[in-house]
């Protein structure tokens, strides 16, 4: 028989609910996620890291998990809210239930609760820190001591604890392929990436070589990238004052630079304008983003916090896409560089895949530079 437990918000609002995977009590920033699938790859994004995931579609768990969907080896989010989850599950790939699958990745969540009430607390109030305590911990004035003096730790560093902290070779399997014609080798600076970004830039032909967060200029040089991709990751990207410095540096060497979300800000950053927080973020796999020059719409997957402040675009940047929910800034690029980012996911896990075509992008901007250096031989 499952446990009592509740949600105690920071402003004090308190949700009964029943315990969810291992019992115990942990804090997090909550963040309401609208996808109606793919919970999985959303799970194991590490980008959720030290977050709390409240789910507004009512009822998931229907078609299990696997070990094919994960986009890490752990669920880095800090806990889980859901309103209904499926007491079976119905798919070939299902190796076990999400109620088990949680337990096995010792993960506290919360379920039967008001999902709806929750997101439009977040909505009207902006995003606020919250602790699922199960009944063993139940205590509404300790869960709010905890929840303050976790806010303000959290605060104050960047979370480089889901990044590699050593320079290492991704797996390089798909490189033997006869339709891989040339290989490019292209160094990932690892603030917590998704498996099917590497997935995909593997299938098109690179080797890849993933780098802590703080890897000094000469080291990446030395590495002799085509291409430089900073990947998404958690938290808040001003922090980030290394790897901002150094990017810096490095626009200099025209290496083609390739950000996503968490990597697209800190480009933004590096380039000078500056990053501000949002209200309650994007995160779900039905957001429509708009190529300004084309005018065309895609439907992307978001997951972020910040944004770029449009009152400090640089005169050598060029905003390239924005989202038509609130016309923040989803796209830039470089007048005078092979460099641009994204703030949206264009590897799709979960989401429509409208937006891959970045990928291809990447890769001309890398035999185009390749190209400029054997005329000038």
């Amino acid at each position: 028989m499952k446990q009592l437990a509740h949600l105690v918000l920071e402003d004090g609002t308190v949700f009964q609910g029943i315990t969810e995977g291992v019992e115990g009590e942990t804090i997090g920033e909550i963040v309401f996620n609208t996808a109606m699938t793919g919970y999985q790859e959303i799970l194991t994004d590490p980008s959720y890291s030290e977050q709390i995931i409240l789910f507004t579609c009512p009822h998931i768990g229907n078609i299990g998990t696997n070990n094919i969907d994960e986009e890490s080896d752990k669920i880095y989010a800090n806990g889980i809210i859901i309103r209904s989850i499926s007491p079976e599950n119905s798919n070939f790939y299902s190796t076990k239930s999400l109620s088990q699958y949680i337990k096995n990745k010792n993960i506290v969540a919360i379920s039967n609760v008001d999902t709806r009430k929750i997101t439009h607390i977040l909505r009207n109030k902006g995003s606020q820190y919250g602790c699922i305590q199960s009944e063993k911990y139940m205590n509404i004035k300790n869960a709010l001591k905890k929840i303050k003096k976790y806010k303000k730790i959290k605060k104050s560093n960047p979370i480089t604890s889901v990044g590699t902290k050593n320079i290492q070779k991704w797996n390089i399997k798909n490189l033997k392929s006869k339709y891989i014609k040339k290989i490019f080798h292209v160094v990932v600076f690892d603030f917590g990436v998704k498996k099917s970004i590497l997935n995909i830039l593997e299938k098109k032909g690179c080797k890849i070589t993933l780098i802590p967060f703080n890897t000094s200029v000469n080291t990446v040089l030395s590495l002799k990238p085509s291409g430089i991709l900073l990947s998404n990751g958690p938290g808040d990207p001003r922090l980030y004052s290394i790897t901002i410095q150094n990017i810096k540096k490095l626009l200099n060497f025209f290496i083609p630079i390739f950000g996503i979300c968490l990597g697209h800000q800190i480009l933004a950053l590096s380039l000078g304008s500056k990053i501000i927080k949002m209200k309650f973020g994007h995160h779900g796999s039905n957001h429509p983003v708009q190529d300004i020059q084309t005018k065309r719409v895609f439907i992307t997957t978001q997951n972020h916090n910040f944004v770029i402040d449009p009152n400090t675009i640089q005169k050598n940047m060029l905003v390239t896409h924005i989202s038509l929910f609130d016309k923040t800034i989803q796209g830039i690029k470089l007048k005078y560089h092979p460099s641009f980012s994204f703030q949206g996911h264009p590897e799709s896990n979960p989401g429509t895949h409208d937006i891959q075509k970045l990928f291809d992008n990447f890769i001309k901007n890398i035999i185009n530079k390749e190209h400029l250096y054997a005329k000038k031989k």
